[in-house]
């Protein structure tokens, strides 16, 4: 069983800096990828950026030059260090990692509970 962890979320000024980070814990043999979704109240859920182990990186337009994604193999944390933040970026953000438990399985999809980040008017 793996768990992942957010933490770093509240409240933010716009224009201010936040910095969201993700643990993994448990059962891990490899983790293939780390990404960060948010979700707005009534909208669906959307991908603000993702990173593979290699350090490959994609953002999401609404983020991209704003929002840094990065990852930390050895404590199996991914982090999103975001600035310039705007109202519009108030969301709940969740973070997916594609894991593999054991070699012999299939990469599974797991995610965390989520941390809210509000960015005030």
């Amino acid at each position: 069983q793996v768990q992942l962890v957010e933490s770093g979320g509240g409240l933010v000024q716009p224009g201010g800096s936040l910095r969201l980070s993700c643990a993994a814990s448990g059962t891990i043999f490899s983790i293939i990828a780390m990404d960060w979704y948010r979700q707005i109240p009534g909208k669906q859920r959307e991908l603000v950026a993702a990173v593979s182990r290699g350090g490959t990186t994609n953002y999401a337009d609404f983020v991209k030059g704003r929002f840094t994604i990065s990852r930390d193999n050895a404590k199996n944390t991914v982090y999103l260090q975001m600035n310039s933040l705007e109202p519009e970026d108030t969301a709940v953000y969740y973070c997916h990692g594609k894991i593999r438990s054991r070699l012999a399985y299939p990469p599974g999809d797991y995610w965390g509970q989520g941390t809210e980040v509000t960015v005030s008017s």
